[in-house]
């Protein structure tokens, strides 16, 4: 069990980056990044995962009683009635109800697009920061992925292969541990894999709310970018909200670089290119592979194709 320690330096992260970085690897025009992985013939492999018809939502409701009371910058998603019938006189005695949804895009289970973080004045591939506008994104925008994500997904249950509820805010989920948890389940790890990894931290929202949640989490630290480059992962979810390990400070958050907030995000989206899934709800899911013992399955989390948006509300699936 590891913690956040400050071992890395703003040279590791430059080393780390400049390595894992897929830039013009799949074209200078390339705007889905590490999704390229899932290749026809794995996808046509992956439907062969359908054995038993067993669906799984991995969606959290879209309601007020979310993860984000209106905490930093996001609000839980607000649903708004126009029609309820009261008072209509339509022909033949209809009736009609209709509603619409506010929210943000990131507010409840979601991918982060590619344009979500950069630096140094670079989005992934390369493309100018400056292509991110009051009018959205235009080269990286979440559109980009509208034939969904798709493919063989994994799940790597660390909270029940560490025997707890969940594990705490601040640490570290080392890439030695991911793959511990996957020999321990009897799974690989390929290339083109859609990886989901558990914390129990959808638990823990359940449990102490989402104050508690959102102070600080577990998650996977700068020693998991290598593997996950070399694995040749396409897209990674947790039940987390920031994938990557965090602590709180007076300011924001800290990780393993001082003076650096969500230094894996920068590293992963920006340079990387791999799309991230936040706030999953695994329980149900991980349950199930733990009674049958399989823990690969069909997954399928296609998003709104909100153009120039910068991430997705989604629902997921994995179906076994």
């Amino acid at each position: 069990m590891s913690e956040i320690t400050n071992t890395y330096s703003r040279e590791d992260f430059d080393r780390i980056a400049a390595k894992v970085r897929n830039w013009g690897r799949w074209g200078d025009d390339d705007r889905i990044g590490t999704l390229n992985h899932i290749t026809p013939e794995r996808l046509l492999a992956a439907t062969r995962l359908v054995r038993r018809g067993a669906t799984f939502d991995l969606g959290i409701p879209l309601d007020a009683d979310g993860p984000y009371p209106g905490t930093y910058g996001r609000s839980n998603p607000v649903h708004l009635m126009t029609e309820t019938g009261t008072d209509q006189d339509l022909p033949g005695g209809l009736c009609t109800a209709d509603d619409y949804i506010v929210m943000p895009l990131q507010g409840a289970t979601q991918w982060d697009g590619l344009a979500h973080v950069f630096y140094d004045g670079k989005l992934y591939n390369g493309f100018p920061a400056s292509d991110v506008t009051t009018h959205g994104a235009k080269t990286l925008g979440i559109e980009n992925i509208g034939k969904g994500v798709a493919g063989r997904g994994v799940l790597l249950d660390i909270a029940r292969h560490r025997g707890v509820d969940w594990l705490e805010k601040g640490e570290v989920i080392t890439p030695e541990e991911l793959v511990q948890v996957a020999m321990a389940q009897g799974v690989e790890v390929e290339s083109g894999d859609i990886l989901c990894f558990r914390t129990g931290w959808r638990q823990k929202f359940l449990a102490d709310g989402a104050h508690a949640f959102l102070a600080g989490e577990p998650g996977i630290g700068m020693g998991a970018i290598e593997w996950l480059h070399e694995k040749e992962i396409a897209a990674i979810a947790s039940d987390n909200w920031a994938i990557e390990v965090l602590n709180p400070t007076e300011d924001f958050f800290s990780g393993e670089i001082d003076e650096m907030v969500i230094n894996v995000h920068m590293v992963l989206i920006r340079d990387m290119g791999l799309t991230l899934g936040e706030i999953f709800d695994f329980d149900e899911l991980a349950a199930d592979c733990a009674a049958d013992g399989v823990w690969e399955f069909f997954f399928c989390g296609p998003p709104l194709k909100v153009t120039g948006g910068i991430g997705t509300p989604i629902n997921p699936l994995a179906i076994k």
